[in-house]
Order: C-alpha cells, then sequence, then structure tokens
C-alpha cells in the first residue's frame, strides 16, 4: 500500500488498533467501536441513479482483519425498483441499466490495477 498512513480504530475487543490506511480509502470516522474482524475500509462509492433514485452503487472495500481477509474489492448493492414502463421508459431503463454495466467493467478494471500494484 504504497503512500498509505497508519490510523488508529477503536476496537470493543483488541482496544485501539492501529492500520496503515490506503490512500483511495474514503477516512474512518469517529464512530461507536466495532470488533476489529468489521474494520474495514471504503472509498468513494460510484452511483448510477435511475428517476431520482440509486440504481446501482459500487464502493471500494477492505477488510484487513476479517476471519477471512478481504483484500480491495468491489461492494456493489443493485436495487431495481417495481415500475410500470411504456416504450420509451423501457428504452430510458435500458440505457439507464448498459450505463451501469459499462460502469461496472471500468470499476473491475481499476480494481485489477489496484490489486496489481497500481493506484485506485
Amino acid at each position: 500500500m504504497t503512500g498509505a498512513r497508519s490510523v488508529t480504530v477503536h476496537t470493543l475487543d483488541h482496544g485501539p488498533v492501529t492500520i496503515p490506511e490506503p490512500v483511495w480509502c474514503a477516512g474512518h470516522p469517529d464512530l461507536p467501536a466495532e470488533y476489529r474482524d468489521d474494520v474495514h475500509h471504503t472509498g468513494p462509492a460510484h452511483v448510477v441513479d435511475y428517476d431520482g433514485q440509486a440504481l446501482l452503487t459500487a464502493e471500494l472495500v477492505a477488510f484487513p482483519f476479517g476471519r477471512h481477509p478481504v483484500p480491495p474489492s468491489l461492494y456493489v448493492e443493485i436495487t431495481v425498483p417495481g415500475v410500470t414502463l411504456d416504450p420509451p421508459g423501457l428504452e430510458g431503463l435500458a440505457a439507464v441499466l448498459t450505463e451501469a454495466a459499462a460502469e461496472l467493467q471500468r470499476l473491475a478494471l481499476r480494481l485489477a490495477v489496484l490489486r496489481a500494484g497500481g493506484v485506485w
């Protein structure tokens, strides 16, 4: 993690834990303490909207202390609102879904570069 700085996170089971924080991490706000297994890094969220609602959210995460540590990965949440659409509405939804797929492909490439030692 080149360029990483250290951050201390307070945990319920291990007290203060100092960990390297990757440059892509959005930080660790002073939240109530959590268990060390749950300590994680998160990057800024990438959101694809449809009709004013988040259709897809993708966020870079890493869980260095989990029972099964998770290296930098993408947490993806897809929310498909129930709607009734006419032909132009269906075309609009298809365009947004295509945009969401393209965003996931871009993020997959960025993640591959990061995991190979590059930067996010």
